[in-house]
C-alpha cells in the first residue's frame, strides 16, 4: 500500500473533499472513486508528471446484480515511464450515466461504446454512443448476468426448427 500513498495524496490535493478508498493486491492497485470525480482524477493521473499515467490500457465493466449499484466500471491506467499500473473503480446503478473520458483518452471512445453495448451503461457526453459489437436491433445487453444464456433470437430459431421436424 505504501507505493499507492503518493497517488492518493495527489488525488486528495487535486479533488478537495474526495476520500478515495484504495487497496493493493498481488502488486495491483485499486482506487475507488465516485463517478463525479472520474474526469478530474483521470486528468490528474495523466497530466501530473510525478504520476504520468499516459495510457488507458482498458476499460471494462463487471455486473453484480444483487447490489444496488450493480456495475463496476474499471479503468486500467498505465504509466510507461514508471512501469506502474493503477485501476480506478467506479460503481454505478442501472441506467445511471457516467461521464465520458474520451476527450482525455481518445481510445476510450470505442471502449465506452463496448461497455454501453454489452452492459447498457450510458456515458454522458459521448459523441457517438451506439452499439459497436451487437447488431443495432439487438435486444438487451449480453454481458449482464441476468441476460438469458441463449438469446431471444436463438430461442426463436430453436422453436422454428423444432416445429419443422
Amino acid at each position: 500500500m505504501d507505493e499507492l500513498t503518493h497517488e492518493l495524496e495527489r488525488i486528495r490535493e487535486a479533488v478537495p473533499g474526495l476520500e478515495p478508498e484504495a487497496e493493493a493486491a498481488r502488486g495491483l492497485f485499486w482506487i475507488n472513486i465516485p463517478k463525479e470525480a472520474l474526469r478530474p482524477v483521470v486528468t490528474l493521473l495523466r497530466d501530473d508528471p510525478q504520476l504520468d499515467y499516459k495510457m488507458l490500457s482498458d476499460l471494462f465493466g463487471v455486473d453484480y446484480p444483487a447490489r444496488q449499484k450493480r456495475f463496476d466500471l474499471l479503468y486500467n491506467l498505465y504509466s510507461l515511464s514508471r512501469n506502474r499500473r493503477v485501476f480506478l473503480r467506479v460503481r454505478v446503478g442501472e441506467n445511471e450515466p457516467v461521464p465520458t473520458i474520451w476527450e482525455i483518452f481518445p481510445n476510450a471512445n470505442w471502449a465506452e461504446r463496448e461497455v454501453y453495448d454489452l452492459f447498457g451503461i450510458p456515458f454522458e457526453g459521448h459523441p457517438d454512443l451506439r452499439r459497436i459489437l451487437m447488431p443495432d436491433d439487438w435486444d438487451g445487453y449480453p454481458l449482464r448476468k441476468d441476460y438469458p444464456l441463449i438469446g431471444k433470437r436463438a430461442i426463436i430459431l430453436y422453436n422454428d426448427v423444432k416445429d419443422v421436424t
